[in-house]
């Protein structure tokens, strides 16, 4: 590999990599979090340790990163109800203007000296395989990667999750589908160092394997997968969608062909104003149709898989109905600020685009029914259709009854503005949000998303590995 390659990584490392001073604030921070955090369960009448977790725990966050993940880990007698209410206590005690957030049980997030802080309860268990709460297993990986990390092989993990995140693929939410931090530190410390992950990465051929510490458990169906070093039943990449492992694949080889610093760097397209999108789908022939809705008012990892499910099945029926799905996306506000149309609240829109190839069935469609030689089947199926002046037949076409009967959906325009909508897969609540009222927009009209998601339509119709 080129010196240019090295030269460039030198660069990221030494950017990424936060200062003496920025060591020292965070450790304060934490201190002072921790500190509080054991105040608050003194006077519990319950015993619990207090541990840091994460990145900042492990030395391997990047400069300008300011979370701090603090876990406070109970005895796994602990009833479930109290420890969430254990947990939220100490939580508003050390965070008074916190809020409270929810995963498998609530916890608290809030702000210390500039420090964004997750304060998390969990089960003090024995070890990984035997957790009563996912949160559990967190202690674990921070201690199971301490003793594997030092200064050097810690600055390799931060230039891997920084390159991560320049091309778009980290993070373990629903939404992206990405790599964890946690699963970025074990790929790094299997190889060694950031150029042997991306030599390799180059090179894989899904499904890749991984068992660090040899469990021997490979009953994984994942194009990824990293057995966790601390709960041999678990595949730490399970969430990495197999287009975010391909993107790494691409965008690796990118990079050791053609070393350079972009690709370090989180890029967006310039946004699309109305004008440009109704160009782009001049320019297509295509016809784009989008149900535009207001937002869930649900978390994102809530939200984004009824998405993509509601998205699979919408395109499932019109493909079925013969409209030739030929590409489609979902989009969605983040969650804190709307859009301009008071349909949307304060939570803003989601929308599911499909982009067809054919925009208008004829008035007729042709329906096979069975062999005439099935002799039940096939009686039924004639009676059916016999005396009905508006269809063709039935006729016999090789051993089958034939039927031309009138299309129920010319144009997916009628079928998206109609009940039947609801009827395809959906996700409950954007079936909820669906029932409540949504805006269908079809061709050029979807203009009107712009302001909204401008960006989103940039990389909808300008598309890149």
């Amino acid at each position: 590999m080129s010196d240019e390659f090295d030269a460039v990584v030198s660069q990221v490392r030494e950017r990424v990599s936060p200062d003496d001073d920025e060591r020292e604030r965070l450790q304060r921070a934490a201190a002072a979090v921790m500190e509080r955090a054991r105040d608050a369960v003194a006077t519990l009448p319950v015993e619990a340790e207090v541990v840091q977790v994460g990145s900042t725990a492990r030395g391997t966050w990047t400069a300008g990163d300011r979370d701090v993940d603090v876990f406070v880990a109970f005895p796994p007698e602990l009833d479930r109800a109290e420890l969430e209410t254990y947990g939220l206590e100490v939580g508003h005690a050390v965070l008074p203007d916190g809020h409270e957030e929810y995963a498998e049980h609530p916890y608290i997030v809030g702000e210390m000296d500039g420090y964004a802080v997750d304060l998390v309860p969990c089960y003090a268990v024995a070890d990984a395989t035997a957790i009563q709460s996912a949160v559990d297993r967190t202690p674990f990986h921070t201690r199971y990667l301490k003793s594997r990390l030092d200064d050097t092989l810690a600055g390799e993990v931060r230039v891997t999750k920084q390159f991560l995140k320049g091309i778009g693929v980290y993070g373990s939410d629903l939404r992206t589908q990405g790599f964890s931090g946690y699963l970025t530190e074990l790929l790094t410390v299997e190889y060694g160092g950031f150029r042997a992950f991306v030599e390799a990465a180059a090179g894989w051929h899904p499904p890749a394997t991984f068992d660090l510490e040899d469990h021997g458990t490979t009953e994984f169906d994942d194009p990824l997968v990293v057995v966790d070093p601390t709960d041999p039943e678990r595949n730490v990449a399970a969430v990495c969608s197999a287009a975010n492992i391909a993107r790494l694949q691409h965008c690796a080889r990118e990079l050791v062909d053609e070393p350079r610093e972009s690709l370090f760097e989180p890029s967006e397209p310039a946004a699309y104003d109305a004008e440009r999108v109704t160009a782009a789908v001049e320019r297509r022939a295509t016809t784009p149709v989008t149900v535009r809705f207001a937002r869930p008012d649900v978390v994102e990892d809530q939200l984004w898989p009824q998405l993509r499910k509601s998205l699979a099945g919408l395109t499932e029926e019109l493909d079925r109905r013969g409209f030739d799905v030929f590409r489609s996306r979902a989009f969605a506000a983040d969650g804190e600020t709307g859009g301009d149309s008071e349909t949307a609240g304060d939570a803003g829109h989601a929308v599911l685009l499909v982009e067809l190839s054919v925009a208008e069935r004829p008035a007729v469609e042709r329906h096979e029914g069975p062999p005439v030689h099935v002799r039940d089947h096939a009686t039924g199926f004639y009676e059916t259709y016999a005396d009905d002046p508006d269809v063709a037949g039935p006729y016999i076409e090789g051993d089958r009854y034939v039927v031309e009967r009138p299309r129920e959906f010319r144009t997916a325009a009628a079928f998206l503005d109609s009940d039947a909508l609801l009827d395809v897969r959906l996700g409950p609540q954007v079936e909820s949000a669906l029932q409540e009222g949504y805006e269908l927009l079809v061709g050029g009209d979807i203009a009107a998303l712009a302001d909204e998601f401008g960006v989103e339509l940039a990389d909808y119709f300008e598309p890149s590995p």
